[in-house]
């Protein structure tokens, strides 16, 4: 089975690799940078669900695989209060585009400030932490779960609710 995941992000890459090992025999991983035709940094759940399907189904176009992943990571605002959200989608070769939802969880109000000022929370965070490329590795909620929950496992879960679609899709 050949599955395409549109992205070169490590993070979202592993939970890709690691969950459908759990599912599926005989695959080979294919990685594409595709884009999600959504804000650099995704302001809503509407608009970060949006770009999981959108880069879903390029990256499907661009490789013609069986199962073509989006993971999409956006931030949306609810009582004051702004929330880090996460969606991933499938494009199924000769089927449906699926989409489902992950954890979402509330960032500092520093943080906030700054995403509400247009500022993406990739680079935010970055200068939070002091480090580099953190979204490639724990995630803003990797240091705001104290390590509890890393972007590895977030998107895992979502790429599990993802994995359990499709099987059942096959199986009818």
């Amino acid at each position: 089975m050949q599955i395409a995941i549109g992205t070169k992000n490590k993070a979202k890459i592993a939970a890709v690799e690691e969950t459908a090992k759990h599912y599926f025999e005989n695959l080979a991983f294919e990685y594409i940078s595709v884009p999600s035709g959504v804000s650099e940094q995704p302001f809503s759940d509407v608009e970060t669900r949006q770009g999981a399907i959108n880069r879903a189904i390029n990256t499907r176009n661009a490789t013609g695989a069986d199962l073509s992943f989006g993971l999409e990571g956006g931030v949306y605002e609810l009582d004051g209060a702004i929330y880090c959200c996460n969606w991933g989608a499938v494009a199924m070769k000769d089927g449906p585009v699926i989409a489902s939802s992950g954890a979402s969880f509330v960032l500092p109000e520093e943080i906030a400030e700054q995403l509400r000022a247009g500022k993406e929370l990739g680079p935010v965070m970055d200068a939070f932490t002091k480090s580099k490329d953190i979204r490639q590795h724990v995630g803003a909620i990797g240091i705001f779960t104290d390590g509890v929950v890393d972007r590895k496992k977030m998107f895992e879960h979502i790429v599990a609710l993802l994995v359990g679609q499709v099987r059942y899709r096959l199986n009818q």
